[in-house]
């Protein structure tokens, strides 16, 4: 018995050393962790799912009532509010915390500055807006209108963009910080379903709402731009270095070639620092256009 008991242990251990080794040296490489980290996301977002549909049809007797689509976008928004308290905690960190893109921390100029855990985080929200974005489109238009395609088009864009190429990934979180406002945007309709739609919260939800966008979608945007600013000269610094390094190094053809290679690269990191956010920017501001106006019917309605 203890023979084969050692045995056991012998064999645990040694699957056990080849699933660290799986772990380390192929699913959380440098290499593979894009790959992973949007696998992980996609996964979390059917286990939230599962998770969503088992929990309220046992705590929530107003769910069993609901129609199939009002249930599909019940399950959808528990997702969502995930996913935002899951980017907004961790895109506050590295903006505002981490040291990895602190004007003080001599590593590489800051567009192009990232690391293992700032690329997986990314990588998850890529997974959250692939399996958003097919459940807007598959149930489309329950879900939203092309409104919400084209948000989630290119929020997908930028932030995979980013993710595999390591450029921009600070001006990605700060955009990702104003995912702040979607669990506020997510109760809102929970109680407009629930039938509290005149009840104190609704209200007290309305005014949060209000601070909440003025400050992650109006404000943190005006930042974001002038942070860009103060920064610019970075991104024409790494544009002539690679420039003069490719023609110190290459015959004219290569030259040639690497020369419209780092343009490229170089427009589309312009693309996602300056277009996306700016068409993101302007959707908010029309957002919250409509959440004003909402806000006073409320408002008139109280007095």
């Amino acid at each position: 018995m203890i023979l084969l008991s050692k045995e056991a242990t012998m064999e645990i251990q040694s699957y056990q050393n080849q699933a660290e080794l799986l772990l380390k040296e192929y699913l959380l490489a440098d290499s593979f962790i894009p790959y992973t980290s949007v696998i992980c996301g996609i996964f979390a977002c059917k286990m939230v799912y599962d998770l969503t549909q088992l929990f309220s049809s046992v705590y929530f007797k107003s769910y069993l009532i609901l129609s199939k689509v009002q249930r599909n976008e019940w399950n959808n928004r528990s997702i969502s509010t995930v996913h935002a308290i899951f980017i907004t905690v961790m895109s506050l960190y590295f903006v505002f915390w981490s040291n990895l893109y602190s004007d003080n921390r001599y590593a590489g100029m800051i567009m192009f500055r990232s690391s293992a855990l700032s690329t997986f985080t990314l990588g998850v929200s890529v997974g959250y807006f692939l399996a958003d974005i097919g459940m807007i489109i598959w149930f489309y238009p329950s879900l939203g209108g092309i409104e919400y395609v084209i948000h989630h088009f290119l929020s997908l864009t930028a932030v995979a963009y980013s993710m595999m190429t390591g450029e921009g990934q600070l001006y990605t979180f700060m955009v990702l910080i104003s995912e702040t406002t979607t669990p506020g945007i997510n109760l809102r309709w929970y109680l407009d379903t629930a039938g509290m739609k005149r009840s104190r919260a609704y209200l007290i939800n309305g005014v949060v709402i209000f601070v909440t966008w003025l400050v992650a979608r109006i404000l943190l945007f005006m930042y974001l731009f002038y942070h860009v600013y103060l920064h610019f000269d970075q991104v024409k610094v790494f544009l002539d270095c690679h420039l003069s390094v490719n023609l110190l190094s290459y015959n004219c053809f290569i030259v040639t070639f690497s020369t419209k290679q780092v343009k490229l690269v170089h427009s589309y990191g312009l693309l996602l620092i300056f277009v996306v956010p700016f068409i993101l920017s302007v959707m908010n501001l029309m957002w919250f256009g409509k959440i004003i106006k909402g806000l006073r019917k409320t408002l008139a309605k109280r007095q």
